[in-house]
Parts: structure tokens; C-alpha cells; sequence
């Protein structure tokens, strides 16, 4: 497995970075790895290499170039989560999935990728993969503690979908998760993982809600997933 950075053609002009991560093999289907508010740290690049040690060309995008190229912020300081949520808050949505569009090309395109390709986002990026299934042409997605998902169930969902949901997200409270079970309540395309006890960012390695034994069936049925659906 090795991991590089490559550079991505916006739709509407303009370029930007992404972390490439490619499988011992040589090949494999593609996944694009969705940020969480912290930029392409240390914590999405071993979250993109892992998908490529899985057999996955993986690729992890900057969405936050539109703002600052570049950013990398970890989850240990004060300072660190205040510039996190002001570039979450100064996020453009819109573009953002425009800009997972030309992830998802640019991918499709390397002669490493063969085949299909999904999606799998976390925090802000679970919010973001669930928009790739429902505004993209992505094969299959995951999204992980996605918030701000009741905004979006009106969208007619494209592709399947897993969401790991965490009962306690202070991100997504109670009343939001039941909103979001009764509205994709018999939808064939998606499946609803709910992890008692956790809180938002459980699968966040290194952090303050961080469970092993969640964070691990999360991977394997995420894996699962992929193998049905993109090969």
C-alpha cells in the first residue's frame, strides 16, 4: 500500500488536493473517503490507507480548499475546534458535493480503479455521503454520525446506503434520529445501524468518544457493504 497526493479538477474551475491511498495489488475499486471538519488530517489518511489495505483505491479529497487549501487540525484543542467550526459553519454545501462529483470522476478515471466506486464520510462527510447517494452517481455509500441528515430526506436516495448512528450524538439528538428512521422507514436502499451508549465521533481514533469494539463492527459492516455492492 502506498499513499500519495494528487491533484483534482474542480467542475467549476480551479483544482484541488487529495490524499490517494493504492492497495498492494495495483487495483481495486474505488472509495472516496469524506472528511470530517478537521481537513485531510492523520486521522482520514489512516482511514484512507486502511480502505487501500482492504484491497479499496481510496481517495480522500480537501473540501475545504474553497476556504484554505490545506488544512490539517487535530481534536485536542480549543483552538483547533473553534477554527474547525468556523470552516464548517463558512462550508458550501452545494459545491462541496460538486467537488465529491469530480473526486468521484477523477477516481473512476485512474487506471489503478476498476470498476465501481463508492463513498464513505464521516461527521460533516457522513452528512456529505449521504448526499452522494442522493446527488452523485456513486455505486454504493456510508455515512457515519452524519448531521443534519433531516434537512435531506426529502431527496429521492439513488444508491445503497448505511448509516451508523450513534443513540447518544449530541450532533443528532433523539428526536432527529426517530425523524430520520420513520422517513427511510422500508426503503430498500438503506440500512440503519444504531449503536447504544456511543456518541458522536466513536470511530475517531485517538478521541474523547472513542469505542474499539463500535468503531469495529461499524468497519466490518461497512466493508460488508462494499464487497455486495461495488465488487
Amino acid at each position: 500500500m502506498s499513499g500519495s497526493e494528487i491533484t483534482i479538477q474542480a467542475v467549476d474551475g480551479g483544482e484541488f488536493m487529495g490524499y490517494l491511498a493504492i492497495p498492494d495489488s495495483g487495483r481495486g475499486p474505488g472509495v472516496v473517503v469524506i472528511q470530517e471538519i478537521f481537513g485531510v488530517n492523520d486521522v482520514m489518511r489512516g482511514i484512507t490507507d486502511s480502505f487501500a489495505e482492504a484491497g479499496y483505491v481510496a481517495l480522500c479529497p480537501d473540501l475545504f480548499w474553497r476556504q484554505e487549501a490545506g488544512i490539517i487540525l487535530t481534536d485536542q484543542t480549543e483552538e483547533e475546534w473553534a477554527r474547525a467550526f468556523e470552516l464548517f459553519n463558512g462550508f458550501d454545501l452545494d459545491k462541496g458535493v460538486s467537488d465529491l462529483q469530480a473526486t468521484i470522476s477523477a477516481l473512476s478515471s485512474l487506471d489503478q480503479c476498476a470498476g465501481k466506486v463508492g463513498a464513505v464520510g464521516f461527521c460533516l462527510g457522513g452528512r456529505l455521503a449521504y448526499l452522494t447517494a442522493t446527488r452523485t452517481n456513486i455505486d454504493a455509500a456510508v455515512g457515519y454520525y452524519g448531521v443534519m441528515l433531516t434537512e435531506h430526506l426529502d431527496e429521492k436516495i439513488k444508491a445503497p446506503l448505511i448509516l451508523h448512528m450513534p443513540t447518544e450524538d449530541d450532533y443528532a439528538p433523539k428526536d432527529q434520529q426517530d425523524q430520520i428512521k420513520a422517513a427511510l422507514a422500508g426503503n430498500s436502499k438503506v440500512t440503519i445501524y444504531s449503536y447504544e451508549g456511543q456518541d458522536h465521533a466513536f470511530a475517531r481514533a485517538g478521541g474523547k468518544h472513542y469505542d474499539q469494539a463500535s468503531a469495529d463492527t461499524a468497519w466490518e459492516r461497512t466493508l460488508d457493504h462494499f464487497r455486495v455492492h461495488l465488487g
